[in-house]
Order: C-alpha cells, then sequence, then structure tokens
C-alpha cells in the first residue's frame, strides 16, 4: 500500500518541527499561504543589544497525522548567519 502526500489548500494550518540548530526539538503552527507548506523557514533571533541572526531550516519532510499535517525541517547551517560561540555568551 502507497502512502500517499498530504496536501494543503491556502489558510490551512500545519505544524512545523525543527530539527539542528538552536531550534532543536521545538515546534510551531504555521499558515499556508499557497498550496502547500513553505520550502524553507528563516528565523530571526534577536540578542539583547539588538544584533539579529537569521537562521536557515529547509529540507521540508511532510506527513498527514490524523488530521493534521506535519512538516518538519532541518536546519541548514552553511545558509544560516554564523552563531555567537557557546562559551562568549556570557561575557559581557
Amino acid at each position: 500500500m502507497t502512502e500517499s502526500a498530504p496536501t494543503l489548500a491556502h489558510g490551512d494550518e500545519y505544524i512545523v518541527f525543527y530539527v539542528g540548530g538552536p531550534y532543536d526539538g521545538q515546534n510551531d503552527t504555521r499558515i499556508a499561504t499557497e498550496s502547500g507548506w513553505d520550502d524553507y523557514v528563516t528565523l530571526i533571533v534577536a540578542d539583547a543589544e539588538g544584533s539579529e541572526t537569521q537562521l536557515r531550516y529547509d529540507g521540508p519532510v511532510a506527513k498527514q497525522v490524523g488530521e493534521q499535517v506535519h512538516v518538519t525541517y532541518t536546519w541548514d547551517k552553511a545558509d544560516s548567519d554564523p552563531l555567537e560561540d557557546l562559551d562568549e555568551r556570557n561575557d559581557l
């Protein structure tokens, strides 16, 4: 039995799961703005000084789970802004 790919219409809600990077293991709910999920997601993180870091998650893999569509995105380190070294985060 072959499982068909899930579909979304404009305005449908879907759940996003993030794999890797700073958002590893987190999820979010998004709304389809076209007929389908996004090819990639860009998240913008701001620090206390107002500097912004853009994180790109791509390679979506979608599956139907009950009545919901779940789409998993993987962190694209190469296309994301460099992250501050963990050792330097607490240095002021």
